[in-house]
């Protein structure tokens, strides 16, 4: 499948004063796109960014520096927003999208099965994405194939109408407001604090709370558990197996959360967006990674941020590729990434905080 344009080539649109660009998932998923908004930011520098989004993107970015102006919260929508079938936004939505007149509208959520035909509803001047196989084009569009780095995804897509850039590894601001937070929650974290996060959206991306807990005693230093409400057994599963007391974490925003990580010398976590969040900050991380989402999702460099890999191809229960695109998912969820030993993952902490 070749890229295709709209014949006026891959350079920049002329007369771009307002950007519409979705992305509407989850907070890693956010992370990885920031180089492509930058870029976007950079090749137009006059223009407004409208990322249209879930209201946790609001809360988060509403007054943050960074590429984006505001924010639109999208209603459910079956493909973008919410799996589930039958959910469509009512025509008024689209109408009050339509009268923000788009100069630009770029899709970086997906192969555009559902995300290209909403794109074109927006009326914008031009249209810019990714396409699958099975999803209609777009004006300009770059082809989506499952296993390539997410970042790098969107930075092709960016380079569609003009934004390039060289700076890969995101980076996000943090604020007083969100040191303030931190203080107000936790007081003043000490110095060489080690954050610890085991939780993860996909069981098979978690490592075993007792090999964090190990991790820990290996370091001699402060430590705290991060985690959300949702994970609080498991945090305290990790702070209950550290022979050394841990603090757990489990009530503060995204925005302490940023403020906690900016002020640790390394964060130890599974593939999750705290490790994302904590690497765009400018923390040094360790990530416990399968090897298939090491691919789409990793780090991008090595002097602050070392991925530790598992090579696990099968599910450990019944022995179904994880790396066949044509397979399902099997309904089992033990972890992928339990072979990765405490060791290993060890050895990269200590390098980071200089032996």
């Amino acid at each position: 499948m070749t890229a295709r344009t709209d014949g006026s080539g891959n350079g920049p649109v002329d007369g771009v004063e307002r950007i519409a660009v979705l992305r509407a998932n989850a907070l890693g998923d956010y992370v990885v796109a920031v180089p492509a908004l930058d870029a976007l930011r950079r090749a137009y520098p006059g223009a407004a960014i409208t990322l249209l989004a879930n209201a946790w993107h609001a809360d988060f970015l509403t007054g943050r520096p960074g590429p984006v102006d505001d924010v639109v919260v999208l209603p459910p929508i079956t493909g973008l927003t919410t799996p589930e079938p039958g959910h469509a936004a009512p025509d008024a939505f689209y109408a009050g999208l339509a009268e923000r007149r788009f100069d630009l509208a770029v899709q970086i959520h997906g192969g555009g099965r559902h995300s290209n035909p909403f794109v074109r509803r927006l009326g914008a001047r031009v249209t810019a994405g990714l396409r699958a196989p099975d999803a209609e084009p777009l004006d300009r569009w770059a082809p989506y194939a499952y296993f390539q780095h997410e970042t790098l995804r969107f930075l092709e897509v960016a380079a569609l109408v003009g934004a390039a850039t060289d700076r890969v590894e995101p980076r996000i601001a943090v604020t007083d407001a969100d040191r303030a937070e931190l203080a107000a929650t936790l007081g003043e974290p000490p110095p060489g604090l080690v954050a610890l996060h085991p939780g993860a959206t996909d069981p098979r991306r978690r490592w075993p709370a007792a090999n964090f807990a190990a991790v820990a005693d290996r370091l001699g230093r402060p430590v705290v558990v991060t985690g959300t409400p949702a994970e609080e057994d498991l945090v305290m599963e990790t702070v209950a197996a550290a022979r050394d007391p841990a603090t757990p974490v489990l009530n503060l925003g995204l925005g302490g959360l940023a403020a906690l990580y900016e002020r640790c010398s390394v964060v130890v976590s599974n593939d999750t967006g705290s490790r994302h969040l904590a690497a765009a900050v400018g923390t040094p991380t360790v990530g416990i990674y399968w090897c298939g989402n090491l691919v789409n999702a990793g780090p991008l460099t090595r002097t602050r941020h070392r991925p530790v890999i598992s090579w696990t191809v099968a599910c450990p229960t019944c022995g179904a590729s994880g790396v066949d695109l044509t397979a399902g998912r099997c309904p089992h969820d033990p972890s992928w990434v339990d072979g990765v030993t405490v060791d290993e993952v060890a050895e990269q902490v200590h390098d980071l905080l200089g032996g």
